[in-house]
């Protein structure tokens, strides 16, 4: 992995929302790598440059909200000459419960709107890191869902589903993904 992108809406009012939760994870990369994300006008976002395991990789968090994500994801990827493949979205995901987390290559967007505007920029030959956030049940609520805060007990098995990615971090950088999408999917929390 030469970049991983968080998704989310930047501004205090929504950094606890369920939208974040790939911002999230950014953060805690950051934290875990001891690097600033710091505001980058031409990449339209948060960036830092992570060292590890003898790989460079970018950290990105993008500014422009989640609608136009890709518009920030193209420009630090076409600017580093980084392939899709090379690269690693973190999204909150509808389709799986709070506290799940799984990784995959390629896909459809899935009504997600960050995603669509990236796979409308550079494809969508990316990897996904999607992060359960559950569904509120009915389709109408979805963008109100989405833009609230988790009830603290969804947020505790979300920051478990962090924690738990954050275990396979070495793996995706060694690109060792089939091993890290094994311990992922196996480490879920059982229901």
């Amino acid at each position: 992995m030469r970049l991983v992108v968080g998704l989310g809406n930047p501004g205090r009012e929504y950094e606890a929302t369920r939208h974040n939760a790939g911002f999230w994870f950014v953060e805690r990369v950051a934290e875990l790598q001891r690097v600033s994300l710091k505001m980058e006008p031409r990449f339209h976002g948060l960036v830092a440059r992570v060292n590890a395991h003898g790989n460079e990789c970018w950290l990105l968090e993008p500014s422009t909200y989640m609608n136009e994500s890709g518009r920030s994801v193209a420009a630090l990827a076409r600017f580093y000459k980084i392939a899709p493949e090379e690269m690693l979205v973190v999204h909150d995901e509808l389709d799986l419960p709070p506290g799940a987390a799984k990784l995959k290559k390629g896909g459809g967007a899935a009504g997600h709107n960050g995603l669509k505007d990236i796979v409308a920029h550079l494809g969508g030959d990316f990897w996904r890191l999607r992060l359960g956030i559950g569904h509120p049940g009915d389709r109408a609520a979805v963008v109100h869902y989405v833009l609230e805060k988790p009830r603290r007990e969804e947020r505790d098995l979300i920051d478990g589903a962090l924690t738990r990615s954050l275990d396979v971090w070495p793996l995706l950088l060694e690109e060792k993904t089939e091993a890290a999408m094994l311990k992922l999917h196996t480490d879920q929390p059982k229901r």
